[in-house]
């Protein structure tokens, strides 16, 4: 005790005012000893002090006083006071109840009286100070070395408490991995301290801190957690492939995950486990001649932001290649022809070239040919083709199951070839045409037609037609006018025409209309003939 009361004498502060007087502040807690010094300013022992506290006098005493001329502490029975032989006043066991501010008067030598004043603080604490996290979630959140895990988006629960007297400020503050501390919130005189926050995020991952301090003694303490935020990636593990000679390297990777998460390769159904680790990336190596097709290679993801039930993995079912296109193309020299071949069956995904020859050479870019790939579909263009390019061409895609083969044959056809075809397409068009219009000329006039000597005539109903022939056409001078001479070089045919006998109904008939005209002059009307020559 009387080293803790030594310790808190180096708290004093000591302030002269004039040549007999001191004031000074002595800080002590509850239950220890608190040591009030009164004169102090030069080497002579008081004969008597006395104390007053709150101008109550409460004790006297010092190196002439009765009561201590053993030389011991002068101190009144039952009492925890004491006056010193230097005239300090020792308070034992401080309470709560002993802060105040106390007087003494010191008689010297000489009978010169020497004043202090001397405050005495009585405080405790921060004492109990306590940092509880409290994540809102269903999983453990306290690591062995008290650290707490936190999922990302989850609300998260802080509470600062300490005891301090007479009273205190509490602060809750932040310490980020990448960036200073800041004070999050803080009160003063309130023992408990509260914080919540919402859909936590990977930023406030760091280090909290209570931070208590007395406001009278301004000690201060603090207590602190470590918090890590645990998130996992919305996206499944990304399942690649690499050949090397006879091996095959199946990749799986899963980024944008904290902390790195348990990778495992496995068969499928068998469950046979190929390889697994802890880590972001994860190969497992299998030898060409163990795949097999229809054979399954499955990568799953452990992680503790997932929750029960979530499933994060990339699978292989492996698969040879086909590819497919058309078998047969054709050509004209001095043209440019693309061949298209598409492969998507393949998984792994095959790796696909153009080749030509039975001897299978590979073709690259140059300028003849131009290799080029979109996605699934690969193609071949072939510039300034010649007769030389006729011939077969593959598209060879290999993985490592297998490799197949698509076979494209490509036929080149000269230039004169399609002039003559050109040609006799012309002719046949014409021949076509030429007829249509012959037979629409005959169609017109079908109602004219001369063969060999012969013409036909169109008469009036009614009339007979007798043709007659003959090269005697003065007979029929006076009754049928001489015809033209035809324009096609046929001789001129004579036409008779003889009107038609009437009936005996139809002659009396004409007898009664004779009868009553006997002086009307019969008239006899011929009809008109149409006569057509061609």
């Amino acid at each position: 005790m009387s080293a803790i009361a030594l310790l808190l004498l180096c708290f004093c502060t000591t302030v002269v005012s004039g040549d007999d007087s001191t004031e000074s502040v002595v800080t002590a807690a509850p239950g220890d000893v608190a040591l009030l010094p009164c004169y102090n300013v030069g080497n002579v022992t008081p004969t008597v002090t006395s104390w007053k506290k709150d101008e109550i006098s409460i004790i006297s005493g010092g190196a002439s006083s009765p009561s201590n001329t053993s030389g011991s502490p002068s101190s009144s029975p039952g009492s925890r006071l004491e006056v010193l032989p230097d005239g300090s006043l020792s308070i034992a066991a401080v309470e709560r109840g002993d802060g105040a501010v106390y007087l003494c008067a010191s008689t010297l030598p000489g009978n010169n009286t020497f004043h202090a004043r001397v405050v005495l603080q009585v405080v405790s604490g921060p004492a109990n100070v306590s940092l509880v996290i409290d994540p809102v979630q269903k999983y453990p959140t306290v690591l062995p070395n008290g650290t707490y895990t936190i999922i990302k988006g989850s609300s998260v629960y802080f509470m600062c408490s300490a005891f301090s007297y007479p009273s205190q400020e509490l602060t809750l503050a932040f310490t980020g991995l990448t960036n200073g501390s800041r004070s999050l919130v803080n009160n003063t005189g309130q023992p408990l301290l509260e914080y919540r926050t919402e859909n936590i995020q990977p930023s406030a991952q760091g280090i909290y801190s209570c931070i208590a301090q007395n406001n009278v003694s301004h000690q201060e303490t603090n207590k602190s957690a470590e918090v890590l935020v645990y998130y996992a990636s919305d996206r499944h593990p990304e399942c690649m492939w690499t050949q090397d000679s006879s091996f095959v390297l199946f990749h799986c990777s899963w980024f944008g995950v904290y902390p790195a998460p348990m990778l495992n390769w496995t068969e499928v159904p068998s469950g046979r486990i190929l390889a697994s680790e802890v880590a972001d990336r994860l190969a497992v190596k299998i030898n060409g001649s163990l795949l097999s097709e229809g054979q399954t290679l499955r990568c799953t993801a452990e992680h503790l932001a997932l929750h029960k039930g979530e499933d994060r993995s990339c699978t292989f079912t492996l698969k040879t290649p086909y590819p497919h296109g058309k078998p047969l193309a054709t050509a004209v020299e001095g043209t440019s022809i693309t061949l298209v071949c598409s492969e998507t069956t393949s998984t792994p995904p095959a790796v696909t070239t153009w080749r030509r020859g039975l001897k299978q050479e590979v073709i690259m870019n140059n300028s003849k040919y131009t290799v080029t790939a979109e996605g699934p579909s690969f193609q071949l263009t072939i510039v300034n083709i010649t007769k030389e390019d006729e011939g077969v061409y593959f598209c060879h895609s290999e993985n490592p199951l297998g490799a197949k083969e698509l076979e494209v044959y490509l036929t080149v056809k000269s230039s004169s070839a399609y002039t003559g075809a050109v040609i006799g397409l012309f002719i046949a068009v014409l021949i076509v045409g030429s007829a249509i219009v012959i037979a629409k000329t005959v169609y017109s006039s079908r109602h004219k037609i001369c063969l060999g000597k012969i013409i036909f005539i169109i008469l009036e109903l009614g009339d007979v037609l007798s043709l007659v022939e003959s090269d005697e056409e003065q007979i029929y001078q006076a009754t049928v006018p001489r015809l033209p001479p035809v324009s096609n070089g046929c001789q001129t045919t004579l036409v008779e025409i003889h009107r038609i006998p009437s009936t005996d109904h139809e002659d009396a008939e004409m007898d009664n209309a004779n009868s009553k005209q006997q002086d009307t002059t019969e008239t006899t009307e011929e009809p008109e003939d149409l006569v057509i020559f061609e």
